[in-house]
């Protein structure tokens, strides 16, 4: 499904002459099949999983914000910019993102359902919440949502 999505937004941005939209989407299409060469060695010879893809998106997204925030120390607005436009193409193949009030909540129903009591457990209920909501949620932000409640 997202493979599918990838290329078809390729073919959308090079018809519209979308040169930020391009780079963009070649450098997913290029880490997606870097990381299915690597699943080959696995034996893996499908490819990757769609939340792998999701977690690949969030990385990449996750590396911009960190870059923009270098960027922005160096007052290199222009490439903060660049950095901007490029979270926005990736973001536009990722489901909606939680936000805090969303993730302290599910992070309370899953502390619960796993039965997690102490900080030893924090490992069980990530484990659920990458699971469940691949792609959604910032999984720092979650892990010290987690870590809050165990502690």
């Amino acid at each position: 499904m997202l493979r599918q999505r990838f290329s078809e937004r390729l073919k959308d941005a090079l018809k519209s002459r979308d040169q930020r939209a391009v780079g963009t989407v070649r450098l997913m299409m290029a880490a997606l099949k870097d990381r299915d060469i690597a699943a080959r060695g696995k034996g893996n010879t499908e490819g990757i999983a769609e939340d792998e893809i999701l977690q690949m998106l969030q990385a990449m997204v996750k590396q911009r914000r960190e870059s923009i925030e270098m960027f922005r120390a160096g007052a290199r607005e222009d490439l903060v910019r660049q950095e901007q436009e490029e979270i926005a193409v990736i973001e536009g193949f990722m489901p909606r993102q939680l936000d805090e009030a969303e993730i302290e909540r599910i992070a309370g129903e899953l502390v619960t359902e796993t039965g997690a009591a102490s900080i030893k457990d924090m490992g069980r209920v990530m484990a659920v919440l990458k699971e469940r909501f691949a792609g959604q949620m910032d999984f720092a932000k979650a892990s010290a949502v987690v870590k809050r409640r165990l502690v």
